[in-house]
């Protein structure tokens, strides 16, 4: 079987499958969740996870600079641990170099790494060199830490919950398209929003620490993938369902018409567009003002509500404005999968 056949997910599971032994009781979460967490002592945790960006899959070197490329690579594994309640502390950066490569570049690179580990408190101490016979690769081991109880997963989510999201969605998705597909356009002021969104993520470290910490949260993930296809990680690891109501999303009104003109569905960019690095969670109804309040007032980030949890059996629906009730659906970005994505 190619493995394009059996997807990004499907593999994670097989290869899961395969390693599966008598458990460690220091492996509090292993493989199938985007960060691993590992007893540190009887208090805390370590959070561990890593990511790679590839020439020609995630990005063009002609279309973006050592710097800003520096600066997403890490940021992408930070979103990664403040979406676990963690605060980042330590990177290995391994680089597989192309022939050709000019050391101006790679030195562009690191300025942009240290930069956004600057940015959160993250020191880089080594990694690896090698070379690359195509195009280059950076890729990310980034180790943090956290109280064991602060550490929110994907799992805890709960009946009658309030599914919340950070920030906007859908604005990385949108200046995807603006800058792959000549026939859109937008005015200037979104057009250098969507492309800024893409080019360089805000991980949501400062809000996740502080969701963590406020043990307000039962379940947290960051958008990477496409806020429908991860909010089914949610599900899937909760045991529920979900409904989704389309009207409550927080989409800028040019998104929505830039994802009916290249996708033909409003909603495109915001529940399958991907890269948002926003955080997606879900809380008690009667812990949604606190949340809403406290993490606006400490981080100065808004957070919406836009569903809430059902039974398992509700499945996961999206409820229109007009009132339509359709599947969610999940096809999210997979790295395996016959799809295609453009370039930055």
């Amino acid at each position: 079987m190619d493995v394009t056949q059996l997807g990004e997910f499907g593999l994670i599971a097989r290869i899961q499958q395969t390693l599966s032994s008598p458990s460690n009781p220091d492996v509090l979460v292993g493989i199938g969740d985007d960060v691993a967490v590992l007893r540190a002592d009887s208090d805390r945790v370590w959070l561990a996870t890593g990511d790679i960006q590839v020439e020609g899959v995630h990005f063009m070197q002609a279309a973006v600079t050592p710097f800003d490329l520096g600066r997403k690579a890490l940021a992408i594994n930070l979103s990664d641990i403040g979406a676990k309640g963690g605060r980042p502390r330590f990177a290995l950066v391994s680089l597989a170099l192309p022939r050709g490569l000019t050391v101006e570049f790679v030195d562009e690179l690191y300025k942009g790494l240290k930069r956004e580990a600057d940015d959160f408190g993250t020191v880089i101490v080594g990694g690896n060199i090698s070379r690359s016979p195509s195009g280059l690769f950076v890729d990310i081991f980034l180790l943090g830490d956290a109280p064991r109880n602060n550490v929110v997963l994907r799992s805890g989510a709960h009946v009658g919950d309030a599914i919340l999201v950070t920030g906007t969605l859908g604005d990385a998705a949108a200046g995807l398209a603006l800058q792959s597909d000549p026939g859109l356009s937008a005015t200037p002021t979104y057009t250098l929003t969507a492309k800024a969104k893409l080019a360089l993520p805000t991980p949501r470290v400062r809000e996740g620490e502080w969701i963590g910490a406020s043990h307000l949260a039962t379940a947290m993930l960051d958008v990477s993938d496409g806020l429908a296809s991860d909010l089914g990680h949610i599900c899937d690891a909760s045991q529920v369902g979900a409904r989704v109501l389309a009207g409550t999303l927080p989409v800028d009104e040019e998104n929505r018409a830039l994802a009916r003109s290249a996708q033909g569905d409003e909603w495109s960019f915001a529940l399958h567009g991907g890269e948002d690095y926003e955080l997606l969670f879900t809380a008690p109804a009667a812990n949604v003002q606190a949340i809403v309040g406290g993490l606006a007032n400490a981080t100065g980030t808004g957070a919406t509500v836009v569903g809430e949890i059902v039974p398992v059996d509700a499945g996961r629906r999206l409820i229109l404005p007009i009132g339509v009730d359709v599947p969610l659906g999940s096809r999210g970005w997979d790295h395996l999968a016959d799809q295609k994505r453009g370039f930055q």
